[in-house]
């Protein structure tokens, strides 16, 4: 009775695991084939330059004129940009794997910044406005900015921190869009392109700056 019972139970069992077997055979296999299609590379490609051109539009229509920033932010961005821009040029020129692995450790590490700044400062003035009396015009509005923007940014800055440093040493996280651009579409639009617009949503209503006799403005 009990190799009667054993039997089918074995049989469904083996039968199960072949199942699953084929479909992940069957799922590695149409992955394969999407990473290495001109279309979907195409696509993918295609469709986030145009998300990336939108969201850029948008934002340099709603811009603030560069005399308003401070200085030392506009170096330090240009300073960021310029390396970057050497180390493509470079491997441009020559292929090499140290100068690759350099290049995205240096995403890393400015990323990684970029989220400390969000998290320290973003914090700093998150609290600063719950300090104000809650009776004030406009506290509540400047907590949700301030805070929503906060936690955006931080997320995005911690998703693109662990993706880049996984890519420096596993090549199936790659985040070229010709080697996975189905993955690659994805991580661009979750961690760049609709964070960027959810930004952009948040901030759309500022309040014009109003100046009376009797504001003066903390140093």
């Amino acid at each position: 009775m009990r190799r009667e019972l054993a039997s089918p139970l074995a049989t469904a069992a083996a039968a199960t695991a072949g199942a699953s077997s084929s479909a992940a055979a069957s799922l590695r296999g149409w992955w394969d084939d999407v990473n290495e299609s001109p279309q979907w590379q195409d696509g993918a490609f295609f469709s986030l330059a145009a998300a990336y051109a939108l969201v850029s539009a948008v934002a340099l229509a709603r811009s603030l004129p560069t005399d308003k920033l401070r200085p030392a932010y506009i170096a330090v961005n240009a300073i960021i940009y310029v390396v970057q821009l050497c180390i493509w040029i470079y491997l441009g020129i020559n292929d090499n794997a140290a100068v690759e692995l350099a290049s995205k450790i240096f995403i890393v590490a400015v990323s990684f910044v970029a989220l400390l700044g969000f998290s320290v400062y973003g914090g700093r003035l998150f609290v600063l406005l719950r300090r104000f009396p809650i009776e004030s015009k406009g506290r509540q509005k400047k907590l949700y900015e301030v805070g929503t923007v906060t936690a955006i940014c931080v997320t995005c800055f911690l998703i693109r921190c662990v993706v880049v440093a996984l890519s420096a040493f596993d090549a199936d996280v790659s985040l070229e869009v010709l080697d996975h651009p189905v993955l690659d579409f994805f991580y661009y639009m979750f961690a760049e392109i609709l964070p960027s617009a959810l930004v952009l949503f948040v901030l759309r209503k500022l309040p014009p700056k109003r100046v009376s006799a009797q504001y003066h403005p903390i140093n």
